[in-house]
């Protein structure tokens, strides 16, 4: 039986070095996406059995969001994210919206991409070395440092009400410049890009709810 992979990457060396590996592969039909739109297009239309997404693809979408709107799109594929981040709680997220593996670009690529299309077609994950040693890592640190103060949930409650900088800053009377702080912090705290990020993350950490 054909295995039908879709690759969307930013990097042509990355694209490159993929395609000739999978195509050493038997039965194995390669397509390509230029972008995010294309990407969820052609999962549409082609259905593939594996896409192949990096990390940086497109900059106007997150890689969360892709992976979420490729499941929609192509809902029996299986996504295997390549990226040059391996923070284990970014990975959790990545699994928990559905993706199915994870490669490090710093490990072996033509050590574990077959490995890595082999396991997720067999319907089980697979990370790749490094990734494996982060999201270990992030599963068993006894201190997850998943308490905030007093402050950072009153912004992140605010943010989640909608509120703008200005906004937060006057209701809780400090200086635009503090909440700007406070949300830098929480968005590395949270391994998030923008406010919609953020909220996603926290909440999938348990915060539903922002109480005061």
């Amino acid at each position: 039986m054909t295995t039908h992979i879709l690759i969307a990457d930013s990097s042509s060396l990355t694209i490159v070095g993929a395609e000739t590996l999978l195509k050493a592969r038997a039965d194995t039909l390669i397509s390509k996406a230029e972008n995010g739109d294309d990407l969820i297009a052609a999962a549409e239309t082609l259905q593939p059995d594996i896409l192949l997404l990096g990390d940086r693809f497109d900059p106007l979408i997150d890689t969360l969001a892709l992976v979420e709107r490729s499941i929609h799109a192509a809902p029996l594929g299986r996504i295997i994210v390549m990226g040059t981040l391996t923070d284990g709680l970014l990975i959790r997220d990545l699994f928990t919206a559905g993706a199915r593996g994870y490669l490090a670009t710093g490990d072996d690529l033509p050590a574990c991409l077959l490995t890595a299309v082999d396991a997720v077609l067999r319907e089980r994950p697979y990370l790749s070395p490094t990734a494996n040693a982060e999201y270990l890592i992030h599963m068993h640190r006894e201190d997850k440092s998943w308490n905030l103060d007093a402050e950072a949930r009153s912004v992140l409650r605010l943010l989640a009400q909608g509120c703008t900088i200005g906004e937060i800053a006057a209701k809780l009377k400090v200086k635009p410049r503090r909440v700007y702080w406070v949300r830098e912090k929480l968005r590395y705290r949270f391994g998030a890009a923008t406010n919609e990020h953020l909220i996603s993350r926290a909440v999938a950490e348990g915060f539903a709810s922002f109480p005061d």
